[in-house]
């Protein structure tokens, strides 16, 4: 996983952690977005369509090893499951492929719990981190922060339209912002969005459920749940229809689009919290997907999560 070459890319993303920071305060050997998760393990089974689709080997073998992280919103690793601000809940899926020339090889999925994402660009988001940072004690009106969504639509709308308050991370409805290529054996390109799709009920709670909730309940709840048996999701993909635009998360493609199953994961094992923790300070996990069968779009956020998520995990590795 290369840092990328673009030093306006590298500048921009320290901008976006030490922003972070700012808001939620330095919290050594944690990210600094996403703070909050929980680590499981699993396996994942492809369907014949995602083989007609790609030939990356998580599409084409038999099935796959998984390492996946739930998490909660904000800088916050302490952050109480009751919080709004610990809503869209994020969910990360690494495909452990068979090692390549002796070295270990993966790549991963990174969705989040709402279709939607307020900036077209890292410029963008660290324009809106500043806002916030500022409207904290600002007595203008409009504040800071009102002034960037009055005058950014997507920005608005993401505020606007927060996810609904679940149970549960297993009843959850994950959303892959950024499109990719699926590229088949053929050469034949096509431009999606992953979507996780639960298999379990929803469990959508009231204001009133919710405070009745302890501070790590949705950590309590994966414990019995998986006791039970494994978590369910399938991975589908909306295929994108000609004048989809591929280069801009905050625009969402109708949902007339075609959704293609790609396959089955199943979670059967939550790591425990001292191990759960010590892997998560380990693990970087990477947008960018770097095999043969599925390429990057020409979203400029891509580059910039890969900054970010390595930068501050080599800053977490040695915290």
């Amino acid at each position: 996983m290369p840092l990328p070459s673009d030093e306006q890319i590298l500048t921009t993303s320290r901008g976006l952690i030490d922003q972070l920071q700012a808001l939620f305060g330095k919290h050594p050997g944690f990210r600094p977005a996403h703070a909050k998760g929980h680590l499981l393990t699993g396996t994942f089974t492809p369907t014949e369509n995602a083989a007609r689709l790609s030939s990356a080997p998580h599409f084409t073998l038999p099935s796959t090893p998984l390492l996946a992280r739930f998490s909660n919103s904000t800088g916050l690793p302490t952050i109480p499951d009751t919080a709004p601000p610990s809503l869209p809940h994020g969910f990360a899926v690494r495909f452990q492929l068979p090692t390549r020339d002796g070295r270990r090889a993966h790549t991963d999925i990174i969705t989040h719990s709402t279709p939607t994402f307020p900036t077209r660009t890292g410029a963008e988001f660290l324009e809106l981190l500043t806002a916030i940072g500022a409207s904290s004690s600002s007595t203008e009106s409009p504040n800071p922060v009102e002034t960037f969504l009055a005058s950014h639509p997507a920005a608005n709308y993401h505020v606007t339209n927060p996810p609904p308050v679940t149970g549960s991370y297993a009843t959850d409805t994950f959303y892959g912002v950024n499109a990719f290529h699926l590229v088949a054996a053929d050469g034949k390109r096509t431009a999606i969005r992953y979507r996780i799709l639960p298999s379990s009920p929803p469990t959508t709670l009231s204001a009133e459920e919710l405070e009745a909730q302890p501070d790590n309940f949705l950590r309590t709840e994966l414990e019995s749940r998986i006791g039970a048996g494994p978590l369910v999701f399938s991975l589908v993909a909306q295929l994108a229809a000609s004048g989809d635009p591929t280069d801009d998360a905050t625009v969402l493609w109708p949902e007339d689009r075609d959704i293609v199953e790609l396959g089955r994961i199943e979670l059967d094992t939550l790591l425990d919290e001292e191990e759960g923790e010590k892997e998560q300070k380990r693990v970087i996990f990477d947008p960018v997907p770097r095999l043969e069968g599925v390429e990057a779009s020409d979203d400029p956020l891509l580059e910039m999560r890969a900054a970010i998520y390595l930068i501050s995990g080599r800053e977490r590795r040695k915290a």
